[in-house]
């Protein structure tokens, strides 16, 4: 593994159980982690199911130090919402508005040049940005924002990767740009992010992916794409070789089970994504990153395609939603969702406790429990406010490194690729690049 993923050595052996354990049935799943064999649902109900929260928690934590050792990750991000108008009324959803509202935005190209200046100026690496299904916005805005953030970003000094569009986005920028169809829908996929990466899209967020289940999808998000269409985006992504993270938004309509599909269903097309990277899968078609001597793949493979980074376990907030009935996940089933997800999602090389979404002090805890990244800094975040905070929601990385140190791990900045970070004030390069190529690069 290069040192960039692991300045800690990981370990290659499951760290001994304590024997704190109080089902026996976790020990049995315990045998199969240290085996590196993949966990079927009925494990993954097991680990749902069992009173021993903290059994589940301690597999987790194994496995993630086996993968990374002692160290957890940051970045330095800022976050673009383009627009909050959407074509869609997502029951679960806060964030969408129609263009007649009096809330309703869609940022221009100067409001856009300020924020990467914003941006460059706290020496982030890293613009995400992501937005409503725009029923009017031509196909252009799309590419044109992309370069937008990357030639500004340039033109200051700075170099900013581009992390942006949900799968529901590409389909949707695919129809408006006339180019999906139903009996071919790959082919207009492909088209839409052969664009967007000209224009210098450097990966894609892994929103959009709610719950796998048609059950849910026709209940609570009715409208948006399906898990099938959602996963074909990604295949596409990956062949193209664009990494791509994964999330679960839990804790509304859907059952644990229905949870666990959802993480199969994602350990299936990582199979697939790591298979064309020149890794062998087992004869049920299984690739463990978790087996002993396993190492993760870094992006120094995309030339034969992209991959799932990271899986991101999103709780439900019912604050303002037509769904504001349900009480929302509680802070012991984040804690376990997080734990199942690492322990299930086993060809996954990160786990990530969204702070915006989980505190920052759930986040610490998460560190323990099967996490190895706790996101960015962040600054702007208008899809969900946790506990009525407002748009404005930011740390700085000082304190993102002492909440890291605080749980016990050694604090790594990263980039979008999750290759190390080094600084000099505001000024980075990348930890394996050397540093006269990387001071050209930023004027």
């Amino acid at each position: 593994m290069p040192a960039a993923l692991s300045p800690t050595a990981p370990a290659t052996q499951l760290p001994a159980p304590s024997g704190v354990n109080t089902d026996p049935r976790l020990g049995q799943i315990a045998a199969k982690l240290q085996r590196g064999q993949r966990l079927s649902l009925d494990d993954g109900q097991v680990l749902y199911t069992t009173p021993d929260i903290w059994g589940v928690c301690e597999l987790a934590d194994s496995v993630r130090r086996r993968l990374h050792g002692g160290v957890a990750y940051y970045n330095i991000n800022r976050h673009l919402n383009y627009s909050n108008v959407c074509a869609l009324s997502c029951k679960f959803c806060e964030f969408y508005r129609k263009k007649d509202d009096a809330d309703a935005y869609t940022r221009d190209a100067e409001y856009v040049k300020a924020e990467v200046a914003r941006a460059v100026e706290a020496g982030a690496t890293e613009m995400h940005s992501v937005g409503g299904l725009h029923p009017y916005l031509p196909f252009s805005y799309y590419t044109d924002l992309v370069r937008t953030i990357r030639q500004e970003s340039a033109r200051l000094g700075g170099e900013l990767h581009v992390k942006a569009f949900t799968a529901v986005e590409v389909v949707h920028l695919a129809k408006i740009a006339k180019v999906y169809r139903q009996d071919d829908r790959a082919a207009g996929i492909r088209w839409v992010l052969e664009r967007l990466k000209e224009a210098g899209l450097g990966s894609l967020p892994g929103g959009g992916a709610e719950v796998f289940d048609d059950r849910v999808h026709d209940e609570a998000y009715k409208g948006k794409i399906r898990s099938d269409v959602w996963l074909d985006v990604h295949r596409v992504a990956h062949q193209l070789g664009l990494n791509t993270n994964a999330t679960i938004l839990y804790g509304h309509i859907e059952q644990r089970r229905e949870r666990l599909v959802h993480m199969d269903m994602l350990r299936t097309a990582q199979d697939e994504a790591l298979v064309r990277l020149g890794y062998r899968a087992d004869p049920q078609g299984a690739v463990t990153l978790t087996a002993p001597g396993a190492r993760p793949p870094t992006p120094s493979m995309n030339a034969a395609g992209g991959y799932f980074q990271t899986i991101i376990p999103l709780p439900f907030f019912p604050d303002g939603s037509e769904l504001e009935h349900l009480p929302g996940p509680a802070g012991l089933e984040n804690l376990r969702t997080l734990a199942v997800a690492r322990l299930m999602l086993d060809n996954f090389p990160h786990v990530k406790a969204f702070w915006i979404m989980q505190t920052l002090a759930m986040a610490q805890l998460m560190l323990q429990c099967g996490a190895d990244d706790i996101d960015g800094t962040v600054v702007w975040y208008d899809i969900t406010h946790v506990g009525g905070a407002s748009t404005h929601q930011e740390v700085n990385a000082a304190a993102l490194r002492r909440a890291v140190r605080q749980a016990g791990f050694e604090p790594v900045e990263r980039d979008t690729l999750y290759r190390r970070v080094e600084r000099q004030g505001q000024r980075w390069r990348l930890a394996d690049e050397p540093a006269e190529a990387h001071r050209a690069a930023q004027g």
